[in-house]
């Protein structure tokens, strides 16, 4: 590779590096806009969830067919990115397969390093089957989860876009190491053996047959598509869906460790009513400077851990697929309630940025993203919760912004009245006297 090469090179990766993280602090940054939330779990039980959910993907295996073929792609993914390191250096050093030459070949190592390349030949091979059967199953079956109003429009492309960028990534994988292998095979003196890959080994002699400057011209078009593409896909993946490949492992590992349903009380509603119950218990004093808000109505009002679940989505619709409001006709839509939330952050976000912190637009999260239809149809159920493959929980925004909804706006059902009455005088959802409730013994005796 020459020191023009090595310049593009640099220019591409550093550019590229600095957008991303550019990006990527922009993320963080919407994600701390939320509240405090401590979660209380330690390192042990953070790590066993990491292991089992995120690495292990414990719960996609729930749908074991979609699960394996998920896992392909994941592991391809995962091994890929050995050679993608060697890429990298070779880029920045303008050399060519550089842990192959320089550490691996002779030893034991360099015939562990021809296992790994090819089993990434392999996998790359079971990966584009496994892509056609992905969009064949998102633009041909048509799966219901998959035709939902909220995949409408950019969601759907960009599931696709990410689908055919896999396509390319595997074409130029094997243009460059099939490329590689025939120029070895035209000129071996030339060009020294890298090592024989089970794929590209199958594939070069008929490439070989080609003129030398061709079969050259198809390697570099394949390490220079391959890295170039991986470019693109890292500044792309802030923008897409598929942030989750990366945000999965932190939001696994801050999984809440209560018991799943569990809605957690406001600290100061307990106390409140605690005191209720015990008028003689010292109450502390407090010096709060900002009005006490009860649940949330825009973003900055949710958990930062509500908010980091809302750039984990997948967008996968397993959620939506089992929730029973959803299968029974109603608006609700767990998926659509974290794409929501997503999308009021980024568009929050963009109005600080260009206009100062007190930005504000007379849009809130409830009401303009997120109806009072939706939210009234949740019947907390946690089916939502139990079936997000990376511990996402739509339960705790829909709690957060129907409590709001009532105990700040009072804007609830006639029938939710009736019942809050009713537990507030009676103890009980029901309108009998708690003098009564036994009554049903005597008619027994009688």
């Amino acid at each position: 590779m020459g020191i023009l090469q090595q310049i593009i090179f640099a220019i591409l990766a550093i550019g590229s590096f600095y957008f991303v993280s550019k990006k990527v602090k922009e993320i963080y940054q919407n994600i701390m806009m939320g509240q405090k939330e401590t979660i209380t779990s330690d390192n042990a039980f953070r790590l066993k969830k990491t292991l089992l959910v995120a690495f292990g993907q414990q719960k996609m295996f729930k749908r074991p067919i979609a699960a394996l073929l998920h896992l392909v792609i994941y592991v391809s993914f995962v091994i890929t990115q050995i050679e993608l390191l060697e890429i990298i250096i070779d880029g920045f050093l303008g050399t060519h397969r550089i842990l192959y030459f320089s550490l691996l070949k002779g030893n034991f190592l360099g015939d562990l390093y021809t296992f790994v390349v090819s089993s990434i030949e392999i996998l790359s091979l079971l990966t584009f089957f496994v892509t056609i059967a992905f969009l064949w199953r998102r633009n041909m079956l048509k799966l219901p989860r998959f035709t939902k109003s909220e995949l409408l429009g950019w969601p759907r492309k960009d599931a696709n876009l990410i689908l055919i960028f896999e396509i390319m990534l595997i074409f130029f994988i094997f243009c460059m190491n099939t490329g590689d292998k025939a120029l070895q095979l035209i000129d071996p003196e030339k060009h020294h053996e890298t090592g024989n890959f089970v794929l590209s080994t199958l594939l070069a002699p008929s490439l070989a047959t080609l003129p030398e400057m061709f079969v050259h011209f198809i390697e570099r078009l394949g390490w220079w598509g391959h890295i170039i593409m991986v470019f693109v896909f890292l500044n792309y993946l802030p923008y897409s869906k598929h942030l989750h490949v990366v945000l999965a492992f932190p939001n696994v590992y801050f999984s809440r460790p209560e018991p799943a349903g569990h809605i957690t009380n406001m600290a100061h509603i307990q106390k409140e009513v605690a005191s209720m119950f015990n008028p003689d218990a010292v109450q502390e004093e407090t010096n709060e400077e900002t009005p006490m808000i009860f649940g949330a109505k825009d973003v900055h009002e949710l958990s930062w851990k509500s908010l980091l679940e809302a750039y984990t989505c997948t967008e996968c619709g397993r959620c939506t697929a089992m929730c029973p409001a959803n299968l029974t006709g109603k608006k609700l839509s767990p998926r659509k309630i974290m794409m929501d939330t997503r999308d009021r952050m980024e568009d929050l976000a963009k109005g600080r940025r260009e206009h100062g912190p007190d930005f504000k637009d007379n849009k809130l999260l409830l009401g303009d993203y997120i109806t009072k239809e939706e939210l009234r149809a949740c019947t907390t159920c946690n089916a939502c919760v139990e079936e997000c493959p990376v511990n996402i929980s739509p339960l705790g925004i829909i709690v957060e912004l129907r409590r709001n909804l009532i105990m700040e706006q009072s804007d609830s059902p006639n029938e939710w009245n009736n019942m809050f009455s009713n537990l507030e005088n009676n103890q009980a959802p029901w309108q009998f006297s708690p003098q009564d409730r036994l009554n049903w013994v005597s008619e027994l005796n009688g």
